[in-house]
């Protein structure tokens, strides 16, 4: 007896997002800062795990690289310079929970005009599938994804690489304000 792929991907679908669904819980409960690191990681990488199964492999690639990857690394870095344990406060509860209850109610309320999942009219298969055709034409980029990074998705990119750049800058300003201490 052999299990269809129709059946399986579902049911691998599902037990991936319970696994997000737990290690999120996770996250917010912890107070040691290593193990929330370490859970991030864990997080980015069944995410990326998650867009293979749903055939968003470039997707994967890059939230393994870089989620999982050098986020993970960069939080690493910035915790040998800080402290290990989460800084207690008298902080309110309401506000934060009302913030994120506002926030998926935006959320869901936006979900309501989306096509239905998998439905061969969404804007992606009736408007962007000619990049093939016009890539070269309007770019002048011989390859098809070079051309959608770089020209289509140029400022989408930049903003990516300008987010990292960010944090790597700012956990070599940890450094060398953890040297200028005397405790490097």
């Amino acid at each position: 007896m052999t299990i269809s792929a129709e059946f399986l991907e579902p049911i691998i679908t599902l037990v991936l997002l319970l696994l997000l669904a737990v290690i999120a819980f996770g996250i917010v409960r912890v107070r040691g800062l290593f193990a929330v690191v370490i859970m991030l990681g864990a997080y980015s990488f069944l995410m990326a795990t998650l867009f293979i199964v749903l055939d968003a492999v470039d997707v994967a690639m890059t939230e393994a690289s870089v989620g999982a990857g050098i986020s993970t690394v960069l939080f690493l870095g910035a915790l040998y310079l800080t402290d290990v344990k989460e800084a207690t406060g008298r902080a309110r509860r309401l506000a934060p929970m009302l913030v994120a209850v506002v926030t998926a109610g935006v959320l869901i309320w936006g979900l309501s005009d989306l096509p239905e999942f998998g439905s061969a009219d969404q804007p992606i298969h009736t408007k962007g599938a000619d990049y093939l055709d016009r890539s070269i034409p309007e770019t002048g980029i011989q390859n098809v994804v070079s051309s959608v990074l770089a020209s289509y998705r140029g400022f989408d990119t930049l903003g990516e690489t300008a987010v990292v750049f960010t944090a790597a800058i700012g956990v070599l300003a940890l450094f060398a304000r953890r040297r200028s201490d005397g405790k490097g």
